[in-house]
């Protein structure tokens, strides 16, 4: 296959670095929009008189409807091909973000901000563009091309979080929610350039196999580091939703401008623009898992020493800009150790497996953290247990056998 260009199987061929830009900007959409989320908590439970156990359950059920979608939408992707399903999750996201914008009730919010946008965000995710651009890109640039995409998902919460705090500042919550909806409806054109890939009689996925998904399954069911692998992903996505959905929040009741936590959110994705696209250069040249051991580990000591010490502006920046470096660096990793693995042809569904329990963390970390906060009035517990589960991820990581399987010895995957 020519790393310029991809043969769709149908009589033209679409630029590589097309599918890599509209992958990009596919999920910088999904994943900004769903970021500047956190910066609605306040606002939003102010005037409508609810506590913040409402909101964080709305974004606790995103994340684990998202979860719960993601395997199921990466079976129809290796089946179908990702063009249409990040289609049908685009329409699913835009219409939550949309009816998000007048839901003035607990139910309606939780429909709307939890049902339909975390539907919406198993067809546009991460695991679907990645599985995507991972079956067209060569092997030996598969986790480059990985950390880039994962890099423009950074790059969207960045420019979304920000941005989204100024219309909140000047518009009111309504309108600027109505505004993120209706710029996440360009995620539908975008989907064009995955005309044709993993289709049948379309894009190749890799060496020939006869393997059938159920084979699949049972395959990485009995794999070791497989397991591992998706529980150590659980522990990413309960660091991720805690801080996106709480730490605007934790900044306000630490008597700091609401902006800050905004900018700490956008800094985040700055940052991780780098981690992100740092660890999949490295991961090419690596061992994955003693990358993915070293940045949970790392998580933790960040977080030690945010907590540690008094919270200023300065602190609360410098706190994001670590983080961030750390924050979707898992991504291209564990997608890539997959990928290895078990090679590109259920890429998808495979992913979208380890993810949902990534989504199960997070919907423990986002509603955990509304519990713990309105019956005890602090976030220390939620804390200390992400300190605890970054040790509990750099262990787990460590004995994971990431050689590709004896089956795909004749060719890389």
């Amino acid at each position: 296959m020519s790393e310029k260009m991809v043969e769709s199987g149908r009589g033209w061929q679409m630029p590589l670095f097309a599918i890599l830009l509209c992958g990009s900007l596919i999920v910088a959409l999904s994943f900004g929009v769903r970021s500047a989320f956190g910066i609605f908590m306040v606002p939003i439970s102010g005037e409508l008189g609810w506590g913040r156990e409402i909101f964080a359950l709305s974004i606790a059920l995103q994340n684990l409807l998202w979860g719960l979608g993601q395997p199921f939408a990466g079976a129809l992707a290796d089946r179908f091909g990702p063009m249409k399903v990040v289609i049908g999750g685009g329409l699913l996201y835009s219409a939550g973000v949309l009816i998000m914008s007048v839901s003035t009730t607990p139910m309606l919010f939780h429909l709307s901000t939890g049902v339909l946008v975390g539907f919406g965000l198993s067809g546009t995710g991460f695991s679907i563009v990645l599985a995507a651009v991972g079956k067209v890109v060569a092997p030996e640039k598969r986790s480059w091309a990985l950390g880039i995409v994962t890099a423009a998902g950074s790059f969207g919460q960045f420019a979304m979080v920000p941005l989204g705090q100024a219309f909140l500042s000047a518009y009111g919550w309504q309108t600027t929610v109505l505004i993120l909806g209706i710029s996440s409806l360009a995620m539908l054109p975008l989907a064009g350039a995955f005309w044709g890939i993993g289709q049948r009689g379309g894009l190749s996925a890799g060496p020939a196999s006869t393997q059938s998904l159920g084979e699949a399954l049972r395959e990485a069911s009995r794999h070791r580091g497989f397991l591992l692998l998706t529980a150590g992903f659980f522990v990413c996505g309960f660091h991720v939703a805690f801080i996106a959905a709480h730490l605007p929040s934790f900044v306000i009741d630490r008597g700091l401008d609401p902006r800050i936590g905004a900018w700490a959110l956008g800094l985040v994705g700055l940052f991780n623009v780098i981690g992100s696209y740092t660890s999949g250069v490295l991961g090419g040249k690596y061992s994955k898992k003693y990358l993915l051991s070293m940045l949970y580990v790392t998580r933790s000591a960040v977080i030690v020493l945010f907590i540690s010490f008094p919270m200023t502006e300065t602190t609360v920046l410098i706190f994001a800009a670590a983080m961030g470096l750390l924050w979707l660096s898992t991504v291209p990793l564990t997608s890539g150790i997959v990928a290895q693995v078990f090679g590109p042809k259920y890429m998808s569904m495979l992913t979208g497996i380890v993810f949902l329990s990534h989504q199960i963390g997070s919907f423990l970390g986002v509603w955990g953290g509304g519990y713990l906060y309105d019956t005890t009035g602090s976030y220390n517990v939620v804390w200390y247990c992400s300190i605890a589960l970054g040790i509990f991820a750099g262990i787990v990581h460590w004995p994971i056998d990431e050689r590709p399987l004896d089956r795909l010895s004749p060719a890389k995957a």
